[in-house]
């Protein structure tokens, strides 16, 4: 396919204030981001929310409201909403903002993993807010649960909204667990299955990592799933790179990684997505629209969200 979807994440919950002044905190900041983000390229934007005061993640669905009816009133593009919200969280509390909002497309983990964050402990010493390195540390004990039974909670909670889904996989398990759910019929095709490299508890960055996944999920899926990928940190541009080359879709954004050149701070999210963009067109291909990305994953469309 000649046309890439650019994913873009626009805060996450793992980057913290302290990391980056760039990091989208308030409701006015995750929408400017967002539209920023979409002017640049971007087909979906993947959000979540953040309390404005210390930026810890927010996953009620008020917290989501002021900046999805900027983003639905300015923009065109996909909004994709978080389930994972923080992996402290319970499941019940994730998949609110996408049941009361109902958008074209919701992430979903799909199994449980060691989570590590604390090797950001080693880079930043001085924290704003309390909390931040706290969550880093506790991070050392942290088992990010997705059980079987968490995952047919979210499917069966979210598919009456006729959203679809971001299936984020770390692992070679969470492909398999994909698979059988897709057998059950709780999913179905096309699925958008986004392969993730480089965070500690999951599957690493290197090239046979990332086609390992790729073999692995053409294997289980044939022709019923539409790939995409996202590289932590430092990997974040050369699995981008690889994956456009294979004929893949490529996420970026702050929530992923804080970087844009070795010791330069993103300045935004729309300068990822200009420069994966411009990988992208050098190898000959061009960027999706959102209407585009619609017809690729067979969305419902955006007259048809909660928002």
């Amino acid at each position: 396919m000649s046309k890439v979807i650019i994913s873009c994440a626009i805060t996450g919950s793992i980057h913290t204030p302290s990391m980056s002044p760039h990091l989208p905190v308030t409701a006015e900041e995750i929408a400017e981001s967002a539209l920023g983000a979409a002017e640049a390229g971007a087909a979906i934007v993947h959000l979540h929310a953040r309390n404005p005061e210390d930026g810890r993640p927010d996953q009620s669905p008020e917290a989501f409201e002021p900046f999805l009816k900027v983003i639905k009133q300015s923009s065109n593009v996909v909004v994709n909403l978080t389930t994972g919200g923080s992996p402290y969280m319970p499941v019940e509390e994730r998949v609110q903002p996408a049941a009361v909002w109902k958008p074209e497309v919701a992430s979903l983990n799909m199994g449980s993993m060691n989570f590590g964050l604390f090797p950001m402990l080693k880079r930043y010493k001085e924290f704003k807010h309390e909390w931040e390195p706290a969550m880093l540390e506790g991070s050392h004990d942290l088992v990010f649960r997705n059980s079987f039974k968490d995952i047919r909670y979210a499917l069966e909670t979210l598919n009456a909204t006729g959203a679809r889904y971001e299936f984020e996989c770390y692992d070679t398990s969470h492909l398999h667990n994909l698979h059988y759910f897709w057998t059950e019929g709780l999913v179905q095709a096309p699925l958008f299955i986004q392969t993730c490299f480089g965070l500690l508890g999951g599957i690493g960055p290197h090239p046979e990592e990332v086609l390992h996944m790729k073999r692995t999920a053409d294997r289980l899926f044939g022709d019923n799933y539409r790939w995409s990928v996202l590289g932590a940190g430092a990997s974040q541009m050369k699995v981008a790179a690889q994956a456009a080359a294979m004929g893949g879709h490529v996420r970026v954004g702050l929530e992923d990684n804080l970087w844009l050149d070795k010791g330069v701070l993103a300045p935004s999210n729309a300068a990822q997505v200009t420069r994966v963009r411009q990988i992208i067109e050098g190898l000959g291909l061009e960027a999706a629209t959102p209407d585009e990305a619609r017809e690729i994953l067979a969305l419902k469309g955006g007259d048809k969200v909660g928002f």
